[in-house]
């Protein structure tokens, strides 16, 4: 019984791995849609989504059987609620790219305007703290999700920044107000993103070493 239990916590960690991968690709592949203005790409981020949701689907089954059968305590315990945490954020995560692709498909229609020169240096934060939070899932090491701690409010002042930027831009040429308010969805979409990644660090950290920093890192306020 415990040889399969342990065989069913790493199928467990692998499938949330894989989900991972695929939301880090996901996203990775809506902003290189954006500024490339590749609709292929941006149609190939949306038709890869349910694979996502699937994923979700299936690790909700396993943790929910996993409480049920196993009755797990100690680091076993908090190992499967962070994985369920991580699960709804991470299909989340995949959601946001998708909404980032159809802005991208969007944006590429329009008259075009200039790309605001925060979303690049977003979209890179916003990619390093989920890679970093996978990572750090993976190798246990809460190091890695500090760090994801510590970028979350210049994701934000980024974001502040950028809709700023683009209200002034649209009140002096209003003819680029549908381009411009598909920026804005872009940075709102990588600041939750940022925040889910932030999320997951907190969860990570619980699951390595039992001490709840939600709410009370220092990075944060």
């Amino acid at each position: 019984m415990q040889r399969h239990f342990v065989q069913e916590l790493e199928a467990l960690k692998l499938r949330l791995i894989k989900m991972g991968s695929l939301a880090e690709e996901a996203i990775a592949g809506a902003i290189k849609a954006l500024l490339e203005h590749r609709g292929d790409i941006a149609e190939r981020v949306m038709a890869q989504d349910p694979q996502i949701n699937s994923l979700e689907v299936e690790i909700d089954d396993a943790v929910v059987d996993l409480l049920a059968l196993q009755q797990p305590v100690a680091a076993d315990l908090r190992f499967i609620v962070a994985a369920l945490k991580i699960n709804t954020a991470v299909e989340r995560i995949g959601d946001h790219a998708v909404n980032i692709a159809e802005s991208a498909r969007q944006y590429a229609h329009g008259t075009e305007i200039p790309m605001h020169p925060d979303i690049p240096r977003m979209a890179e934060i916003a990619k390093k703290m989920l890679r970093n939070v996978i990572d750090g899932f993976i190798h246990k090491e809460p190091s890695l999700c500090r760090a994801v701690l510590a970028n979350d409010d210049e994701i934000d002042d980024l974001n502040k920044k950028i809709l700023k930027d683009l209200v002034v831009m649209i009140r002096q040429n209003p003819a680029v107000l549908d381009q411009a308010l598909e920026l804005m969805r872009v940075s709102r979409n990588l600041e939750r993103v940022a925040d889910l990644a932030t999320n997951i660090a907190e969860d990570v950290i619980f699951m390595a070493e039992a001490h709840v920093v939600k709410h009370h890192h220092d990075q944060k306020s």
